[in-house]
């Protein structure tokens, strides 16, 4: 399996404020540096073998994803964050982002067309995306989380139409190199948390949708087997 490159993150949160928001999932709070992988190198998962079009990938479940979250609360934090950069680089090149999830930097050259993946996509695709006004949400469950996700799929085909034939610039994909369970990430902000809260979420998505520095519907690529690896979800 050809691996993209391995990126360490190290989260650098310049101006941070919190929100928490009442849910009923539960999972461990807690926030790290991230993890190792970069676009499409090894990240945490549960130690098993995903099979996929770009290959199979092994991964180690990070400590801390078994512990329950505390009942009724996601601890949800938005924070807002220095703008990286945002070059062009070639497709498939090694990237550094100092925030978990991305919230701008040097990004690949084409973007993650607006959708939702049921495989995780390198970042350097989506962030592109992101520059572009769209808003990402990304998960790593590791156990599995199907119905969090369907909860997430079904806020999302809520949302109205903005962009001719493409709906909406929105991006669901798993991410293995997230460090909490459930994120929302646009160009300079971003929401963790470790469940899905609709309330949380959707108040994120309306503050930041179509805020980046340029705005573009439609286009963009599947990147779904690119960069040869495949992730368990």
């Amino acid at each position: 399996m050809a691996i993209c490159g391995r990126i360490h993150l190290a989260v650098s949160f310049v101006a941070f404020a919190s929100l928490a928001f009442g849910c009923g999932s539960s999972d461990d709070g807690s926030t790290g540096t991230g993890a190792t992988g970069g676009a499409g190198g090894s990240a945490p998962s549960d130690g098993g073998v995903c099979e996929g079009g770009g290959g199979s990938a092994i991964f180690d479940a990070p400590p801390g994803f078994d512990a329950p979250a505390p009942p009724g609360t996601c601890d949800a934090v938005v924070a807002e964050h220095p703008i990286e950069g945002a070059n062009h680089m070639p497709v498939c090149s090694p990237l550094t982002f100092g925030t978990n999830p991305p919230s701008s930097g040097n990004h690949y050259g084409v973007w993650a067309a607006y959708q939702t993946y049921e495989r995780a996509i390198a970042r350097g695709f989506w962030v592109h995306s992101m520059e572009h006004g769209a808003v990402v949400f990304t998960y790593n469950c590791p156990g599995g989380c199907p119905s969090e996700v369907a909860e997430v799929q079904a806020y999302i085909s809520s949302l109205p139409s903005d962009c001719g034939t493409t709906p909406r610039r929105i991006i669901l994909t798993p991410d293995p190199e997230l460090d909490v369970r459930f994120a929302v990430s646009s160009w300079g902000f971003t929401l963790r948390a470790n469940c899905f809260d609709r309330a949380a979420f959707a108040a994120f998505q309306d503050a930041h949708y179509g805020r980046g520095p340029e705005s573009i519907c439609g286009g963009g690529v599947d990147p779904t087997d690119m960069c040869g690896v495949s992730v368990c979800p």
